[in-house]
């Protein structure tokens, strides 16, 4: 049976030495820089993504600077992603919040999804009066940041207020496996009677005070903590400064945690700190009840230090219940003073392919109407860039590009590591220069259609002599479709040698061509 897990946090004399070159602070509906009343630093949210409108809540709705501006996506994507470059790699909290406020004056918060590094994280449930936040905590794989909103029901627009991104130390919450993320559930400071954040914790954690109930009373503690807690979790001496203790030396006292309905892996941490020293004839002691039974040592709170139980081994659902009750030995009764409680997610993906990644990376380089798509591109599925299609592998390969009508100008780069491409869709854009080679080197290829741009030149070899593709390439009145090309031109386009007597004519019509289209649109997106 699994058990809760002892960690002394004893006050060690050096200084915490704090990830401060991972604190991002982005309000998401300004286009300024301000300090806030924590001394936060606030940056615009111009600079992290590139669609998206500003919005203000209704005057009458504020609450906070912050939170009284938004940014909404109204386009109709799948969805809309802010890209968080230049962060260093390690373990980090991602904090993003939303505050509806009426702001289209519909009366009407919606709900859609919230992603992560291609990766679920939450539904958001928006409200009227209330501003909800999603936490997540985990080990990055890369050295930026990707956080997304999808809609899911049609006319309820996703929007972002705030994302707040911080470092945390390698030691903290490192009992849970690096591809694990932890999604927080309640972050309590008990006999608080304000939320505990920064600069009195260094991390930024919100540490959310809580009504007293089941006959729990708040108590103040006596303390002096004068050096950071620098061992475990660490917990920040402020939520070590209050204290719920149960009613009597013989009560105990019920914790509400917030488990879901169903059976989920859970990780759970709870800080208990004496709140003033005990005399001699004095014993606080109790241990740590699950379902009734018991689930961990006598506990025996240090007077200013701090122990920190936890467990990372344990599913849970509303079924659960935990308590803290008195031993036999114990003169006075229970206390608490902060506790955290999270989901564990499934391992982290990740992501799409690499050499899919490489080739839309280069054709966004070289068409900038392309650079408004940022976050993972095939997953979560089925919330991929709106013109491609995606396999679905766990590592997903891009299958096909739907680029017709983007208004794209200029020479199309060599996007040639994208070799599971089955579809390639460029119709009635602008594009110029010879036809590239490496189209017909792509070894899944079945379609392609340059129809209506102003290539030149004439059709690589590799492309006239592929068996099964069809190719259209009408509307582009600079290229010959009966001269032949040599296929020794691997790279950017051909080059326009008659050596190759066995060239076929490439006969293809508008009518086949619109065909093809009406085609591709209704099955393979």
């Amino acid at each position: 049976m699994a058990t809760l897990k002892f960690c002394c946090l004893l006050l060690a004399l050096c200084c915490l030495s704090v990830s401060a070159d991972v604190f991002i602070s982005i309000d998401c509906g300004s286009s300024s820089s301000y300090k806030d009343v924590n001394l936060i630093d606030w940056t615009g949210g111009d600079n992290f993504i590139k669609n998206g409108e500003s919005h203000t809540v209704q005057s009458s709705n504020s609450i906070s600077h912050v939170l009284d501006t938004l940014r909404a996506f109204t386009a109709g994507r799948k969805k809309n992603c802010y890209n968080i470059s230049s962060v260093k790699r390690g373990r980090v909290l991602v904090r993003a919040s939303f505050y509806y406020g009426n702001y289209d004056n519909k009366s009407s918060p919606p709900t859609f999804d919230l992603q992560f590094e291609g990766n679920h994280w939450a539904t958001v449930e928006t409200s009227s009066t209330e501003y909800v936040y999603h936490e997540v905590t985990y080990v990055m794989a890369k050295d930026s940041i990707s956080v997304c909103v999808a809609q899911t029901n049609p006319g309820q627009f996703p929007f972002v207020s705030a994302l707040e991104v911080r470092g945390l130390e390698p030691s903290m919450y490192n009992s849970i496996s690096d591809s694990n993320p932890l999604f927080l559930r309640r972050r309590v400071a008990f006999g608080s009677n304000a939320t505990i954040r920064f600069p009195n914790d260094l991390y930024d954690r919100l540490w959310i005070p809580e009504v007293p109930r089941n006959g729990m009373i708040p108590v103040s503690s006596d303390a002096i903590f004068s050096s950071p807690i620098t061992i475990g979790d660490q917990p920040p001496p402020a939520v070590l400064k209050n204290a719920v203790i149960a009613s009597s030396p013989n009560s105990s006292i019920d914790l509400f945690m917030g488990f879901p309905t169903v059976e989920t892996p859970v990780y759970v941490n709870v800080y208990f700190s004496e709140i003033t020293r005990l005399k001699p004839n004095e014993t606080r002691s109790f241990r740590v009840f699950k379902d009734n039974k018991s689930f961990s040592e006598p506990v025996f709170p240090p007077y200013e230090n701090c122990t920190q139980l936890y467990t990372s081994d344990i599913t849970a659902s509303t079924n659960t219940t935990f308590s803290l009750v008195p031993t036999n030995v114990s003169t006075l009764p229970p206390l608490i003073n902060a506790m955290e409680v999270f989901f564990v997610g499934d391992d982290l993906t990740s992501g799409t392919n690499k050499r899919d990644v490489q080739g839309l990376a280069t054709l966004q380089k070289a068409f900038g109407l392309l650079q408004d798509w940022s976050g993972d591109p095939c997953l979560p599925a089925p919330y991929t860039w709106d013109w491609i299609n995606c396999s679905s592998h766990s590592t997903p390969r891009v299958t096909a590009l739907f680029l017709g009508s983007f208004g794209l100008s200029g020479l199309l780069p060599n996007f040639s590591s994208m070799d599971a491409l089955q579809t390639i869709d460029l119709h009635n854009n602008s594009l110029q220069g010879p036809i590239p080679a490496f189209l017909g080197t792509l070894p899944n290829l079945k379609t392609l259609n340059l129809a209506n741009n102003r290539f030149n030149g004439s059709i690589p070899a590799s492309l006239s002599t592929k068996n099964g593709l069809n190719l259209v390439v009408t509307g582009n009145p600079d290229l010959c479709t009966s001269c032949s090309a040599s296929s020794n031109n691997p790279g950017g386009g051909s080059s326009g040698s008659n050596k190759n007597n066995n060239i076929m004519p490439i006969l293809f019509g508008t009518i086949i061509q619109s065909i093809v289209v009406l085609f591709l649109r209704e099955n393979l997106l």
